[in-house]
């Protein structure tokens, strides 16, 4: 079910998605406040399934002009959600990212996550939930589409 804004919360929806896995891949997500909601997608030449997850969530966290609200954010993830509300990135904080995969983008993540007041809540994908199937087109279309640019995180090797 989607959960409307009732109480000033931003509602985010996200999903990633990569063709091979390394391969060509995408994201999407949706964001709602009240009854205004937008959707946003990339396609990329060459990246990994969780590394669309992520910039997911970045590129909506990215897409905001204010700082200071409360956000849910609903994602098919459990790498990101046990990531974030397990603490385990903050234990890579602690150890300055030395062996993580994907530490470019969770630094990014951490830049947003401190000026908002986020929260995550895990779906399960391709199941019932239409706002997630939704995002998961959005992310499908955009891999399979013709205007993909490149993840520079993960084509110079260095965080994966």
């Amino acid at each position: 079910m989607a959960e409307t804004n009732s109480n000033n919360t931003l509602i985010i929806y996200t999903d990633g998605s990569s063709r091979g896995n390394p391969g060509k891949g995408g994201y999407g997500a949706i964001l709602q406040w009240g009854s205004a909601t937008k959707e946003i997608s990339q396609g990329y030449r060459h990246t990994t399934n969780n590394r669309m997850e992520l910039m997911a969530v970045i590129a909506a966290l990215q897409s905001l002009k204010r700082s200071g609200l409360n956000i849910t954010i609903y994602t098919d993830s459990q790498y990101i959600v046990n990531s974030v509300e397990k603490k385990w990135l903050f234990g890579w904080v602690k150890k300055q990212f030395r062996e993580v995969k994907n530490a470019d983008l969770w630094q990014t993540f951490l830049q947003y996550y401190n000026i908002q007041k986020i929260k995550f809540v895990w779906v399960k994908g391709h199941a019932d939930n239409p706002m997630n199937n939704r995002c998961d087109k959005l992310a499908t279309e955009a891999a399979d589409g013709g205007a993909l640019i490149a993840d520079t995180g993960y084509e110079s090797g260095l965080y994966n």
